[in-house]
């Protein structure tokens, strides 16, 4: 987590480049909504991550000490080798972990989050599903059980995660004799691409060479088509990461009989009882999903937007000093109003005034965590937004 923690402000940067970069060739490659949505999504990731963390790395570490008396006088060396092989091991267990979320209902929803976006773009390597780690975390613990160090194993994967990170871009187009054994843009454009023959394709972390060794691998012949094939159609980030979950209990009630319940939880995405539908043919038609604020309510909402990033950013540093319900009641605020802007984004926000709701929720918060001259200063600032979004409101009706 502080691999990631300390990447944070490196990527933020890099996508302020490539934004640099895409206005200044006008390539489109960057919508406000959708990008904000993704790092929404990256936000809820993170934070929620405090919660799955405990359970993950418990989970690691039980298995770990199950396996001592397995394992006997062996034990993983500690060394630049050890870190080695417990980084190209741990990538092999992500090429399943990633071929399985991609081929499993159950799973899906836990990962078709990060598939949403319809841009392509390094906001879209931020858009993570809250659910993902839990779900799969059983993938890696025949690590575990071989004897790699907990430590070793959640600092190995960290920077797996961050190499990931600058293959969602647009801007490298390819790199030479790399491709046959790294993963790179061009490959995992193909990856994030709907159409057909680019479906479930390409699903290695670092190293492309295991899906050239088990039958996955696509190369890259035309602009990929992207997002998925019954598009979210929502940039708040809060409803992107349940709608899976309605749709896949959805799918569930559907299905007449118990085992054909259980059949559909563990069948692949498009299944029903009489097969798998077949992904719908890329005809060039295609329009992208596209929600706009009233102009007036923009300033306010990105400021509000702002004002969040920040405070989860403030959670994710502090979160070892605070008990753990501070700890869960800022969660509940950052996911408020990554909600409540979201939703207004969208046009089907809940009113003007119930974001006051999450403020002064805040603002106990910070007396409780921080002191009270800190909560009167949180106060002022988010009073100040509120003005500023109901006058922004009543200037659009009065409009």
């Amino acid at each position: 987590m502080t691999i990631i923690l300390y990447a944070i402000p490196v990527f933020l940067a890099l996508l302020g480049l490539e934004v640099w970069w895409d206005a200044r060739g006008q390539r489109g490659v960057y919508r406000m909504g959708d990008t904000l949505a993704n790092l929404g999504c990256g936000i809820m990731d993170q934070t929620t991550g405090l919660l799955a963390k405990l359970a993950t790395v418990a989970a690691f570490t039980g298995v770990y000490a199950l396996g001592a008396e397995w394992r006997g006088d062996w034990a993983w060396p500690e060394t630049a080798g050890g870190f080695a092989a417990a980084f190209v091991l741990g990538d092999f267990a992500y090429y399943w972990s990633h071929r399985w979320s991609h081929r499993v209902n159950v799973f899906w929803i836990g990962h078709v989050v990060h598939h949403q976006s319809e841009d392509y773009n390094l906001g879209v390597a931020l858009r993570q599903s809250a659910a993902q780690k839990l779900l799969m975390m059983w993938v890696y613990w025949p690590l575990a059980w071989a004897g790699v160090p907990p430590w070793m194993f959640a600092s190995a994967m960290a920077l797996n995660l961050v190499y990931q990170f600058w293959i969602h871009t647009e801007a490298i187009r390819h790199l030479g004799p790399l491709e046959w054994v790294l993963n790179t843009p061009s490959h995992h454009r193909v990856h994030h691409g709907r159409d057909p023959e680019y479906i479930d394709k390409n699903h290695g972390g670092v190293f492309i060479v295991w899906d050239r060794l088990f039958g996955t691998f696509q190369r890259e012949r035309q602009a990929p088509t992207y997002g998925i094939t019954t598009p979210a159609a929502t940039f708040n980030p809060v409803r992107a990461q349940v709608q899976p979950w309605v749709r896949l209990w959805r799918g569930v009630q559907a299905m007449p009989t118990l085992g054909l319940k259980l059949r559909y939880l563990f069948a692949p995405p498009g299944w029903t009882p009489d097969g798998v539908v077949p992904p719908p043919a890329i005809t060039g038609t295609e329009r992208k999903f596209e929600a706009e604020p009233p102009r007036a309510l923009l300033g306010p909402l990105l400021a509000r937007w702002v004002v969040t990033l920040v405070g989860a950013f403030g959670l994710l540093l502090a979160e070892r000093a605070l008990p753990m319900p501070l700890v869960l009641a800022g969660i509940a605020w950052v996911l408020w109003n990554l909600w409540w802007v979201g939703a207004t984004w969208d046009g089907d926000g809940p009113g003007d005034a119930l974001s006051g709701i999450g403020d002064a929720a805040l603002v106990v918060w910070a007396a409780l965590a921080m002191g009270v001259p800190v909560a009167l200063g949180v106060a002022a600032l988010l009073g100040g937004l509120q003005v500023w979004t109901w006058v922004s409101a009543g200037t659009r009706r009065a409009g």
